[in-house]
């Protein structure tokens, strides 16, 4: 065989120095990449170490995850210039997909080419050409990591296979670096979100070490628990050396003598066992203990996890609730005696007692029967607040009823304590379950009552804030300490010298307030001035949002006729959610030959307007899911025909209200017969449409639909006599773009005010009417127009 030259040797020699150089850089740089866990430390390197190697520029990295979603974007050797340039060249995006899907090594000997082939502006980095160009993907057990990009060779020349060869070790290094990197940072994260968790649970933990049976960890609610049996200048981990447990079965245990940790080290597994913690000096602290090995490998106890739940609280509760049955076993047993003592009374009198007598015995026990019921409802409503099953069925609701309710409550019962009621006009409609907010309305004017003088009122207002409106009960009473404000609407507190028993003075009807106030989405809170300063509850409901309103579930509905025989007598609308008062006022109609179309659901009332044609209607003014004031905005057949408002609520705001809109009467309930029937004849008298009506020389004869002006005939379309009409009926008084709307067109056109003026001008032009000097239909601008009654200068 042929030996090797002194010239071959000298040739090879170079080249053998070259290789064992690269191979030392990329061994050291190897080395570096792999010192680190951190994630932004090893790309960091990892950009460094490429430029080195290959004697590269530029250096870039990306990570990539699962999806293909970039992760980390790592560069090196670029000025701030340069990397701004970089990143607002338009291209960019679209040529980095494209690089970021290489799946081989992809070496460029000009990059501008290359980018100027795929159809990109090649202007990268204006002021520095890159030219030479090497890719590299970084690859794991398959799997696409990244990538690296290396560009412009110092010195001009391409990068070599040589590079190549290098950069493809270099990053199987790199890919299985940056997969350790991630694990660890996840590892770390997941960590770190296991400790915080443990540190911020309500119970506590510690984890013993088996060998030595000390304490290794300790989170915050552990050292909390054992902190009352430390001593004053040493920590919890120091308790071992005195502290004494006692089991369940009567055992106690020193843990200087036998670590808890070496005696669960045996392998025995805890379960929710009581155990009381104590030190030499009496202090102690009883826990409930769950404790469970945790094993090597080879199943030796290498840990001890054990979890403490402080009982105290439990057993203060616990006695609380001894209290409270005392306290409900007395509050029964007091009408329970009343009951027994008025029936045996009654049952053992001999002779037999008067009847007088004897009513008043039964009015003793119909009392005490209804206080046991008040009291039987309270501890059922504070069970289902407790465990969770308290049910509120909220729909729409003027405060204004609600608190009107309570107060007719409050005075029903006998109290003396003037209510004075400042309710805003324009308060929203509230989302409440009607009965459970009166419940609570009911127990806070109960509670004001009892704590302060009967010659002292009881003041209820509201206001409107936000999404809330704020309802608030005062009293001029005794006031409440500041300290005892929190914790008036615990269950079980009383008011320290109050001298009061009973579930009122207890604290639970608050109690209930806070739980019914809360099931709607609201807050409830209490303030004092302090002693002899008097106490304000106020609490807060949602108000309804207007558009989403619909007609409650559970209202009256259907449609009643009675048989028409001979003449057809005048048909009526009823409209009330109440079956009592419907049935009174179509026997009522019946007996006074008026024809009754009654129905308690409102989304009937257009259906019936239209195929009945009633002469009046009829319409109360709470129903559920709305009043009846919106309904008069809101349904348009209203505005044709006559309505009587039928209310139990006498407030004069609101009477005031329901005429300002347009209402032709307001009845107060209860009604008699008579009362209605009459009502209902002069409604209809005001309303009987005239023959004819004569302004100046316009005539209009109702009768044959005819009109002249100075005895001239004056034809008019459909439309034009209806606008006509109805201005002249509602002479006098303005009549809006909307009511002509909605009388003239049904409501049926948009509502755009053009159309009405269109309709006035041509009007105008046929009745010889000036619009700037009109006579006969006068412009109220942005309103509508107004024509003037006969008669008028």
């Amino acid at each position: 065989m042929k030996r090797p030259g002194r010239a071959e040797r000298d040739d090879k020699a170079p080249r053998d120095d070259t290789s064992r150089l690269s191979t030392s850089r990329l061994s050291a740089a190897i080395l570096r990449i792999n010192a680190s866990l951190d994630l932004d430390t090893v790309l960091r390197e990892t950009v460094e170490s490429a430029r080195a190697l290959t004697d590269a520029h530029y250096s870039v990295i990306t990570t990539i995850d699962k999806s293909g979603q970039v992760q980390d974007f790592v560069t090196s050797g670029f000025t701030p210039e340069e990397h701004r340039q970089m990143a607002g060249w338009p291209d960019g995006p679209r040529l980095f997909e494209r690089l970021r899907d290489v799946t081989a090594p992809l070496r460029l000997p000009d990059l501008h080419a290359y980018i100027r082939s795929l159809g990109y502006s090649a202007e990268v980095i204006p002021s520095q050409p890159l030219h030479t160009f090497q890719g590299m993907p970084l690859r794991y057990r398959g799997e696409h990591v990244g990538n690296f990009f290396l560009a412009k060779k110092v010195g001009g020349p391409e990068f070599t296979s040589e590079d190549e060869e290098i950069m493809v070790l270099f990053a199987s290094q790199v890919a299985t670096t940056i997969v350790n990197a991630r694990k660890h940072r996840d590892e770390q994260r997941a960590r770190a979100e296991l400790e915080a968790l443990v540190d911020t649970s309500p119970v506590g933990v510690l984890v013993f070490d088996a060998r030595t049976g000390k304490a290794v960890s300790f989170n915050r609610e552990a050292r909390r628990i054992v902190e009352g049996l430390c001593t004053p200048g040493h920590s919890p981990e120091q308790l071992a050396d005195v502290l004494t447990y006692r089991r369940a079965d009567g055992q106690e245990v020193s843990l200087d003598k036998l670590p808890l940790a070496q005696e669960l080290g045996r392998g025995e597994t805890v379960r929710a066992e009581e155990m009381v913690l104590s030190v030499p000096d009496g202090r102690s602290v009883k826990t409930l203990v769950n404790a469970a090995p945790i094993r090597s490998e080879d199943g030796e106890v290498e840990s001890v996890v054990v979890t403490l739940q402080d009982l105290t609280p439990l057993e203060e509760l616990e006695r609380s609730r001894t209290e409270f049955l005392g306290l409900v076993s007395h509050e029964l047993r007091a009408p329970l005696t009343s009951i027994k003592g008025s029936t045996a009374t009654v049952l053992g009198a001999s002779p037999a007692l008067p009847t007088a007598e004897m009513l008043q015995f039964f009015r003793i026990i119909d009392e005490q029967a209804d206080h046991m019921r008040g009291l039987i409802s309270d501890l059922l409503d504070a069970g289902r607040i407790d465990t969770g099953t308290l049910s509120i069925v909220p729909e729409p609701t003027e405060v204004a009823v609600l608190v009107d309710q309570a107060r007719k409550t409050l005075q029903s019962g006998g109290n003396r304590h003037a209510v004075l009621i400042d309710l805003p006009q324009e308060l929203p409609r509230v989302m409440a379950d009607r009965q459970r907010i009166v419940q609570v309305l009911n127990n806070l004017l109960s509670n004001a009552s009892r704590h302060s003088p009967e010659s002292a009122p009881i003041r209820v207002a509201a206001v409107h804030d936000g999404v809330h409106v704020a309802v608030s009960v005062a009293d001029d009473g005794k006031g409440v300490p500041a300290e005892m404000l929190p914790r008036l609407f615990q269950k079980y507190t009383g008011l320290a010298g109050d001298g009061e028993r009973g579930l009122g003075a207890s604290g639970l009807g608050l109690a209930i307030c806070k739980g019914l106030v809360e099931a709607h989405g609201g807050r409830i809170w209490a303030t004092s001035g302090g002693a002899g300063q008097g106490t304000q509850f106020t609490f807060t409901i949602p108000v309804t949002e207007e558009a989403g309103d619909a007609p409650a579930a559970g209202s009256v509905r259907g449609l009643s006729e009675l048989p028409r025989e001979g003449r057809e007598p005048t048909p009526i609308l009823v409209v009330d959610d109440d079956p009592q008062t419907l049935r009174n006022a179509r026997d009522a109609l019946a007996t006074a030959g008026y024809h009754p179309l009654v129905t308690g659901d409102q989304r009937e009332i257009s259906r019936i307007i239209k195929t009945e044609k009633p002469r009046l209607v009829l319409l109360d003014l709470l129903l559920p899911g709305s009043d009846g004031i919106e309904l008069m905005q809101s349904i348009p057949e209203l505005a044709d025909v006559p309505v009587i408002f039928i209310s139990g609520y006498a407030r004069d705001e609101t009477i005031a209200r329901a005429f300002e809109i347009g209402a032709a009467d307001y009845i107060v309930k209860p009604f008699s017969p008579t009362e209605l029937t009459a009502r209902i004849r002069a409604a209809l008298r005001k309303e009987a449409e005239p023959e004819s009506f004569v302004l100046r020389d316009l005539a209009i004869h109702y009768d044959d639909r005819r009109v002249t002006v100075a005895g001239r005939s004056v034809r008019l379309t459909v439309t034009e006599y209806e606008l006509l009409r109805v201005l002249s009926a509602n002479a006098g008084r303005v009549t809006t773009y909307g009511a002509l709307i909605r009388q003239v067109w049904r409501g049926q056109d948009s509502g755009d005010p053009k159309l009405v003026r269109t309709f006035v001008k041509k009007l105008r032009r046929k009745l010889g009417d000036d619009a700037s000097r009109p006579a006969y239909i006068l412009t109220e601008r942005g309103v509508g127009y107004r024509m003037e009654k006969p008669g008028s200068p």
